[in-house]
C-alpha cells in the first residue's frame, strides 16, 4: 500500500478488526490519534462513553492542527458515523491533504474473540450495533469521495509525486520516451570545507558527463538562500564556477539557474555569458529570472527595486544580450538600459547562446518567454507543468510563435530511492510536457549519487 505523506487515514471497522494493531505496526506511535486514548484523557478511562463528546472534539482539532504541519495522521476509532467520516474529509480537504479509507472486513467470530479478551470489553449489543452499521458502511465509503479505499496491507509512505511512480516506471520501460537531464549544484557545504570544493567539483562535473547529463547548473546567489540551507553555507561566485566546470568537462551545456536580472549591467552580463561561451567551446546557456532574494540585495549593496522595475529589467536583457551578441553594434534604448553601441568581442561561438528564462507566472515570465526565449525552467508537479504549458502555448498564440521552439525544463531536488521511482516520476513529467529535466541531488558531495542516477538516465535514452 502505497501512501502519499503526508495524507490523513481514516480506519473503518467494528472493535475488534484490528485497527489498533495495523496502525501501531505501520505508523509512528505520534501520527495515530486513538479516540479510546482520549477518552482516557479527558475521562475516566478509555471506555467511558460520556467522555466521548469531548474525546472527538480534542480527536478533531489534533487532526486539524496536524495536517495544517503537512504531518501524516491516522484516525483510530470504528469511523461507522457518516457525519464523523464528513467531518474528516472536510478537515483534510481544508488542509488540502489526500484522504483514503482504511476498511477492515474482519470475521465477526474473530472480532467477538478479541473483544473477550479485553480487559474491558465492549458490550454484546454495542458490538452487535457496529456489526449492522459495518455492512452498510463498508459499502458506501466508496461513494464518500477518498482519494482511495483501501484494505489493510503493509505500508509505504512516500513523496506525493512518487505515488504512482511504479506503473509509470513500467510504461517507460514497454513504450519509452526521451527526455534529458541537467545537474543543478546548489550547495557546496561538503566535508573538508572550503579547501576541498575545487576537488570535489573537479571530480563531480566529468563524472555528471559520464552519468549522462546533458548540462551543468549552479544558482546565482552570494549567501545559500531559504529552503536549501542557512545563510551562513558556503556559495560560490555563480559565472566563477562555471568557468571552473567549463575546464573539466567537454561536452555539457553550462548555465545559471538563474542569473539574477538586478545583479549587474546587462551589457556586462552580456560580456561575460560570451566569454563563457568562447572558452567552454560553445557550450553556454543563459538562464535569467527577475531575482527575487531582497535580503542578499540590502546585504551586498545591489538595489531592490519593485516587481515590475525587475521584469522591465528583464525585458531588456531578453533584447539586448542578442544584439550583444549578433553581428554589427546597433544602439539599444530599452525600459531601463541604453546602451549606445552593442559591443562584444569576442562573439560566442554559438550563432545563437539559448536564452532560458525560470518562473511560474502566468502574466508576465510565460509571456516573456514567448515573445522572446528560447527555453523555459519550470516548477511543480505535472499537473502544474501541464497547466503552465497550456498558458505559455497561449501566449505564443498571442504573439504568433511556434511553441515547439520553447524547451520546456523542470527543476525538482532528487534523494536518494529505487531508480524505478525516479523513472515513473520523471516520465510522468515527459508526458506533461518536459524535454529537460534538471535535478539537484540531495546527497551529492562525491561521484557515487551521479553513478546511481545514471540507471534513471539510460532509461531515458
Amino acid at each position: 500500500m502505497r501512501l502519499p505523506d503526508p495524507c490523513l487515514v481514516v480506519l473503518v471497522g467494528p472493535s475488534g478488526a484490528g485497527k489498533s494493531h495495523w496502525a501501531a505496526q505501520w505508523f509512528d506511535e505520534h501520527a495515530v490519534v486513538s479516540s479510546d486514548a482520549l477518552r482516557a484523557v479527558v475521562g475516566r478511562g478509555p471506555n467511558d462513553q460520556r467522555a466521548s463528546k469531548d474525546a472527538f472534539d480534542v480527536l478533531e482539532s489534533i487532526v486539524d492542527k496536524r495536517l495544517k504541519r503537512r504531518l501524516t495522521t491516522v484516525i483510530d476509532s470504528t469511523a461507522l458515523e457518516g457525519e464523523r467520516r464528513a467531518t474528516y474529509r472536510a478537515i483534510a480537504a481544508r488542509r488540502r491533504v489526500p484522504v483514503y479509507a482504511v476498511v477492515f472486513a474482519t470475521d465477526a467470530k474473530v472480532c467477538r474473540e478479541r473483544n473477550r479478551a479485553r480487559a474491558q470489553p465492549v458490550p454484546n449489543d454495542v458490538l452487535a450495533a457496529q456489526f449492522r452499521s459495518f455492512d452498510h458502511v463498508a459499502g458506501a465509503v466508496h461513494d464518500e469521495g477518498y482519494a482511495g479505499v483501501l484494505q489493510p496491507d503493509d505500508v509505504l509512505l512516500v513523496p506525493p509525486e512518487y505515488l504512482t511512480a511504479p506503473s509509470s516506471a513500467r510504461r517507460q520501460k514497454e513504450q519509452p520516451v526521451p527526455l534529458e537531464f541537467g545537474l543543478q549544484i546548489p550547495r557546496f557545504t561538503w566535508p573538508g570545507g572550503p579547501a576541498e570544493i575545487g576537488a570535489r567539483l573537479a571530480a563531480i562535473a566529468p563524472a555528471a558527463e559520464e552519468a549522462g547529463f546533458t548540462s551543468l547548473w549552479v544558482m546565482d546567489h552570494f549567501l545559500q538562500i531559504p529552503g536549501v540551507g542557512r545563510e551562513w553555507e558556503d556559495m560560490l561566485d555563480s559565472y566563477t564556477t562555471l568557468g571552473f566546470l567549463a575546464a573539466r568537462t567537454s561536452r555539457a551545456r553550462l548555465g545559471v539557474l538563474v542569473t539574477g536580472i538586478t545583479y549587474r549591467n546587462l551589457a556586462h552580463l552580456g560580456k561575460i555569458v560570451a566569454t563563457l561561451d568562447v572558452l567552454s567551446g560553445g557550450r553556454a546557456m543563459c538562464g535569467l529570472g527577475a531575482a527575487w532574494f531582497e535580503r542578499e540585495h540590502h546585504l551586498y549593496g545591489f538595489a531592490f527595486p519593485p516587481a515590475r522595475r525587475r521584469y522591465d529589467l528583464l525585458e531588456d536583457a531578453l533584447e539586448l544580450l542578442p544584439l550583444l551578441w549578433g553581428p554589427g553594434a546597433p544602439a539599444f534604448h530599452g525600459r531601463t538600459t541604453d546602451v549606445p553601441e552593442a559591443v562584444c568581442y569576442p562573439r560566442p561561438l554559438q550563432a545563437r547562446i539559448p536564452i532560458l528564462v525560470g518562473g511560474n507566472g502566468e502574466r508576465r515570465t510565460l509571456r516573456l518567454v514567448a515573445q522572446h526565449a528560447d527555453a523555459c525552467n519550470l516548477f511543480g508537479d505535472p499537473a502544474t507543468v501541464r497547466h503552465k504549458i497550456e498558458v505559455l502555448h497561449r501566449h505564443c498564440a498571442d504573439v504568433d510563435r511556434d511553441p515547439h521552439e520553447i524547451t520546456v525544463t523542470q527543476l525538482s531536488t532528487v534523494d536518494p530511492r529505487p531508480a524505478d521511482d525516479h523513472v515513473g516520476r520523471f516520465r510522468e513529467l515527459a508526458d506533461a510536457g518536459v524535454q529537460q529535466a534538471i535535478v539537484s541531488l540531495s546527497d551529492l558531495g562525491d561521484t557515487a549519487p551521479l553513478e546511481r542516477f545514471a540507471e534513471v538516465i539510460a532509461a531515458f535514452r
